[in-house]
This record gives structure tokens, sequence and C-alpha cells, in this order.
């Protein structure tokens, strides 16, 4: 049994520890770290996404702070013509073996431990052990970062909470590129942005709407790509914050400050005559949308219980199951909901959702912090937890949180200055652009409106908080 002695024991490489690390190493250039991760490169659930899959926010926002994924190139033809380059699964995999073998392992500050499984810590230390070779080894670190905690549920490696008969064709998403033989139709299964995205490749790929069924349990509401665009289109994104500010500012309810963002065209939704109950934070173009209303074969009875060779057993009812027709189950949770702890305990780090929107930005937040501060109440005040139950009843709650830390953020100049200057900040650069009438309009909008909806939210979802008085 060998082992390592070390700083930082990160036990994750996705996104968010590979953000984690890469601010933490430019923050702090004494320390070392240990990653392990049970699989052999890093990427996190990249590595087993569907193969039609790509990021729903621009590239020019995702990865790591030190080095751009893509080329910050606007699309010019396609379903995202006018926006920011979006990366596929294949990119964002190779893009994090780069920044492991050129950034982290180049800067002989870190040891990767791929193929490896953390089996917790005694007072010998942390064990992890070789999926490999069995081999074990002691890791003594002065801190442990968990990645793991918010980790995405995926389809590839998701087991359905419905039973099927023998026969019937149920696949993940992933094996429709790998189908021999043609299908009567298609039954998508779950209502978020994996089951639209499977509806939509269905679509590009000549399937007819007609052939097409979708089980949806119930309507999320969704981002307004449009409005999440960085760079050159930062305007459209320091807009989206306005309007979200003078929403929480009057908003009574959750499914009220849903309806305000729909009229200001932040939030959209597939079906007009349909009050959304999710929301999961999906982002979307009304192109995307348009395709998506062509199917009409949806249901809305519930989940699924069991699907036979003769119907589809639902909790609120049953359709008929048609011989030959392929069913694509997109029920996998994605990001799950989780209990909310501190980020900061001692020498441990749960790394969890920071900020609004964008998964890298918040786990580098927190690197940034944990390299520049040292107490850790200061640090947790920083860093406040944004958690939610994947409801719009709780985005008031979500929207607390999230505007909690960034104005705590916003009154630290250290930390201020290397969140404006950070390319998974969405709006990097915007107080630069003041001369753009629609940045100016934002910035007043925003400055008259945190004031009253910190105290509406404080009122209505939270508890008062440093960064709210």
């Amino acid at each position: 049994m060998r082992t390592l002695e070390t700083d930082y024991l990160v036990v994750g490489a996705g996104a968010t520890g590979m953000a984690f690390v890469d601010a933490l190493l430019a923050g702090r250039h004494d320390v070392r770290i240990v990653m392990v991760d049970r699989r052999h490169r890093p990427g996190g659930h990249w590595l087993d996404a569907y193969p039609f899959v790509r990021l729903h926010q621009p590239s020019a926002n995702y990865g790591v702070a030190s080095r751009t994924l893509g080329e910050d190139r606007i699309d010019t033809e396609g379903i995202n013509a006018g926006f920011y380059e979006r990366a596929t699964a294949s990119e964002i995999c190779d893009y994090f073996g780069r920044v492991l073998d050129e950034t982290f392992i180049g800067s002989g500050r870190v040891e990767f431990l791929g193929m490896h499984d953390y089996r917790g810590s005694d007072g010998e230390g942390h064990h992890v052990v070789s999926l490999l070779t069995g081999e074990a080894t002691v890791v003594k670190a002065r801190k442990l970062v968990d990645a793991t905690y918010v980790e995405s549920s995926i389809p590839s490696r998701h087991t359905p909470a419905y039973t099927r008969d023998d026969g019937v064709r149920l696949i993940a998403p992933n094996d429709l590129v790998d189908l021999d033989e043609p299908a009567s139709g298609f039954t998508v299964i779950g209502a978020g942005k994996t089951a639209m995205d499977t509806c939509n490749w269905l679509l590009d790929q000549g399937v007819d709407p007609d052939d097409i069924e979708w089980l949806r349990t119930r309507d999320p509401w969704l981002i307004n790509r449009a409005s999440m665009q960085p760079l050159d289109l930062v305007g459209a994104n320091m807009q989206m914050q306005a309007r979200w500010v003078e929403a929480a500012a009057e908003a009574e309810s959750g499914r009220d400050f849903g309806r305000r963002l729909a009229d200001a065209g932040v939030f959209l939704r597939i079906d007009e005559t349909v009050e959304p109950e999710a929301f999961r934070g999906a982002t979307i173009s009304r192109a995307e949308i348009d395709a998506l209303r062509t199917i009409e074969r949806v249901v809305r009875l519930g989940r699924v219980l069991k699907i036979t060779n003769s119907e589809v057993m639902l909790t609120q009812g049953t359709i008929p199951a048609e011989p030959g027709r392929i069913y694509v189950d997109c029920t996998a949770a994605g990001l799950r909901p989780t209990v909310q702890r501190p980020v900061f305990e001692d020498s441990l780090i749960t790394l969890q959702y920071v900020t609004i929107g964008v998964v890298p930005w918040g786990a580098a937040v927190i690197g940034h912090v944990e390299a520049v501060k040292h107490d850790d109440d200061e640090k947790n005040r920083l860093c406040p937890v944004v958690s939610f139950d994947g409801t719009i009843a709780d985005i008031l709650r979500l929207a607390f949180a999230g505007m909690s830390g960034l104005m705590a953020r916003a009154a630290d100049p250290d930390i201020s200055a290397w969140n404006d200057a950070c390319r998974l900040n969405p709006s990097m650069g915007a107080a630069g652009k003041m001369d753009d009438p629609v940045v100016a309009e934002a910035f007043g909008s925003m400055v008259t409106n945190i004031g009253p909806a910190l105290r509406n939210l404080t009122a209505r979802a939270g508890t008062p908080a440093a960064a709210a008085t």
C-alpha cells in the first residue's frame, strides 16, 4: 500500500471538480492537489452523454477559467444561428483532457488517479482503491474536496423506476444512433431537457412528428437562450438579469415570478396553454420550441408504471402500446436535488451550486474564495448555497440565495475584480460597455430594484443575511 501526501484531495473530475482545481491553482501557487475519479479521464457525465447532446449555454462560459472552450464564435447557420457556439460532448471531453494534461499535470502540482474509487477516511488518512488492480493508496490531505455531491444523473447510467415486459424495446437516448432497423414509431419518456434534445434530434433526422409520442409528466419553464449570450451579445444577458431583479422585487409567489419573466421574454414554455410547474434552469431557443410544437401526440397522464406489449400503464391512465415501437427513456433526474450544507466545514469542502445557471462558474468561485480567504464563516458568507427542488414554486428561494451571493461577492473588492474578469461569468466585461444603451438601461434598472428585490425575497423565501441588508 502506497502513501501520498497533499494539500487537497479532490474526489471527482467532472466539470465542478475541474473548475474548482483550476481556480485554486491560479490563486494559490504553493498548493499540491491529488484528484481521484472512478472514470479513466476527466469530464464526468460528459463521458457517458448521448452523442447528439450539446451544451445548453454558450461554450464561452463553460469549462475552466484559464482556458477558452471553442473559438468564441457566433454561429451563422442551423438551429443555433445568431448565438455563440455550443460544444458537443466529444469536444468537451477533449477539452477537459487537455486541461488535465497541459494545465494541471503540466504544473507539476497535480496528480490524477483515474479508475480509482474513494473509500472514505480513518486515522491513517483517506483511502482510495484502483478499480483495475485493487491497489490501495492512503492519501494524507489537509482538506478533502467532495466534487460528487451534485453529480448529475444521466440516461446511460440510469435505471428506470418503471418495469417493462419482455419484447418491449426500451433504450437510452445514447442507443438511438446504433439502431440497425427502422421503428414503427418512437415514444419519448420524460419532460426534461434530455427529452427535448431527443425529440429535436429525431425531427432533425427526418422522423415524422406524427410518429413521435411524448410522455410529459409536467411542463417546465425554460430560459430563452437569446437571454444567455455573453461577450459581444452581453447586452441580452444584462437585460435578462435586469428583468430577473425586477420580477424578484414584485413577485408574490414562484408562479407569479415565472409569469413575469415569461411576459418579459426571458422564460419560454413549449405549450402556451399549459401552466408550467417545473423549473430546472434548462436553456432553449425559440427555434427548438417551434420544432417541439410540431409533436402533437403529447400524453400527460403522470409517471410511467409499466410498459407491456399491449399498453403503457401510467399513474393516471393507460395508452395503447404499438408493436415495433421504440421507447426512449429520458427520466434520469439530471441535476439532482440535494440537501443543503455549508460549502466550507473545517477540513471538508463540498462543491455545490453558488451561482445560477452556469455550474462551472460556481465551482470556480468556490476555488477562488478558498484560495484567497482563510475564515470558513467568511467563505460561507461569500458562497451561500443555491439549492432548489425543481419546481417553479421554489424559485424565489433560489433567487434569494443567488442574488445574496452575488451581492456579497460584489462588495468584496478582490473577489469582485476576479469575478468581473472570469470567462465563466456570463456578464464578464459588461461594465465596460456602458456606452451601449441596452447595457446602461439594465444596470440602471438593477441599481433601482436590487434593494426592493432582496427585501421582497427575504420576506417571502429567505432569512435575513448580511448580503441582503
